[in-house]
């Protein structure tokens, strides 16, 4: 990332990022397609009901690592090998030590957070099965992130990209033959998800102690090194509390959206998987951009980073509102494909006719937020969300909702905290000089 001509670097480092978030989007949207059709409404309101909170949980533990994947990305840009080591194997037991925790915390404690989110009686059971079974797949999940973290970070999108593809497969098939075929309903959806999180990891892993290089997995070698714990603390929880702020905040919305019954949960869960489309790109130039600068303000190399955050900032920016644009249009038939009934149609298609057209400003935050991460300014992105995806967000719906209970109000706040957060984060990339923050980072952490 650090040599050749910027564009080609970054499209050719998003693109397998973007096809393994395709195949992983449209293994979701099999899981919706199939509950949906096969199962029914409920069951599909069931399902859609627990994405605000499985991010909620996982977002946190994911986004330490991709505060890992930053300090990976200094150490691998500066050719510090042996600090990248012990960077991979704090990493790799902290993913361990992790996994159980968020096993513990989302088989125990489903029905309480349920309950919380105002999930109605007739979907609250089918819920929690899927999210127990989910979460008992714990080990798995955050695990293949820290391997995804570790080869992003060296720049390899390309692995990930054929471990997912392998899993996507594995899932569409274990879906039709558990609920379609076996008839074992909601339990085997979720059953279908675990296995192939858990091939994808293994794979994953398995491929990290075998390769021949600098930043190969040893299991002798796996063990937390304090000082680096610290490093990788210090830059991830700023970026796990981010994903949780927004998850937060998906969660709030969520359960304003259940209060308006089975069917507007089923209308806006389907909306949901289409908007995973649009997070695609914003998703792929995002962890491409946190790279690309941290490898070349690793290897202070300032100008090309700085040309390199333009050009991703307008790519991601292109692509999400072009697959806004097609959203906006064909709604009602693409609503449909999860479930024919008009009124779940009805809800689906005024939630992306709300919210689809505002894509950039999505992608103005995330990218900017990557660019700042490889800077090594975490805490910028962390506390741009707390106030504008949480804070803002929470008191909208809390007084709007009062005032006019009507669901659109609901969709609103989304190009609401959008705008808010672009903004800030433009003003704050234009007037501070980020560049200088991962020769600051390095400089303590040595004389630590």
């Amino acid at each position: 990332m650090t040599e050749g001509k910027i564009s080609q670097k970054i499209i050719l480092f998003a693109l397998p990022i973007f096809l393994g978030s395709l195949f992983q989007q449209l293994y979701n949207v099999v899981d919706s397609l199939v509950v949906g059709n096969v199962i029914g409404k409920e069951a599909l309101a069931a399902v859609s009901s627990t994405g605000s909170l499985i991010f909620l949980i996982v977002g946190f533990l994911s986004g330490i690592f991709v505060g890992a994947s930053v300090i990976i990305s200094h150490h691998y840009g500066a050719e510090d090998k042996e600090r990248l080591s012990i960077a991979v194997h704090t990493t790799i037991a902290s993913a361990f030590i992790a996994g159980i925790i968020i096993t513990l915390i989302g088989v125990g404690l489903s029905p309480y957070f349920l309950k919380l989110m105002k999930t109605p009686a007739d979907v609250f059971e089918e819920a929690v099965k899927y999210l127990r079974i989910y979460f008992a797949g714990g080990i798995a999940i955050v695990m293949y992130n820290a391997c995804l973290g570790i080869f992003q970070a060296i720049g390899d999108s390309k692995r990930p990209l054929y471990y997912l593809i392998i899993a996507a497969i594995t899932n569409i098939i274990l879906d039709i033959v558990f609920v379609a075929v076996l008839d074992l309903g909601i339990e085997g959806a979720a059953i279908a998800t675990v296995i192939s999180q858990l091939l994808s990891a293994c794979l994953a892993f398995i491929k990290l102690t075998r390769i021949n290089t600098c930043y190969k997995i040893y299991i002798r070698q796996i063990r937390i090194d304090l000082d680096m714990l610290k490093s990788l603390m210090k830059m991830g929880i700023p970026t796990g509390v981010q994903n949780s702020v927004i998850a937060l905040a998906n969660v709030i919305v969520q359960s304003n959206i259940n209060s308006f019954g089975s069917i507007a949960m089923a209308g806006s869960g389907s909306y949901s998987k289409l908007e995973g489309f649009a997070f695609m790109p914003i998703t792929s130039f995002s962890i491409a951009l946190t790279t690309f600068i941290g490898q070349n303000l690793g290897a202070r190399k300032y100008e090309r980073a700085k040309e390199g955050a333009r050009f991703g900032i307008i790519a991601g920016l292109s692509l999400a509102e072009i697959i806004g644009i097609f959203i906006w249009i064909y709604a009602p038939r693409l609503i449909g494909f999860f479930n024919s009934d008009p009124e779940v149609i009805r809800y689906g298609v005024m939630h992306a006719r709300t919210t689809s057209l505002f894509f950039f400003l999505l992608a103005i935050s995330h990218c900017l937020s990557g660019i700042l991460r490889g800077a090594g300014k975490t805490n910028i992105p962390m506390i741009v969300m707390l106030i504008s995806w949480c804070l803002i967000t929470i008191s909208y719906i809390t007084i709007a909702v009062r005032i006019l209970p009507d669901i659109r109000v609901i969709y609103w706040a989304y190009p609401l905290t959008w705008s808010i957060s672009s903004i800030i984060f433009i003003i704050y990339y234009k007037k501070s000089n980020w560049l200088s923050a991962p020769n600051k980072a390095s400089e303590t952490e040595k004389s630590s």
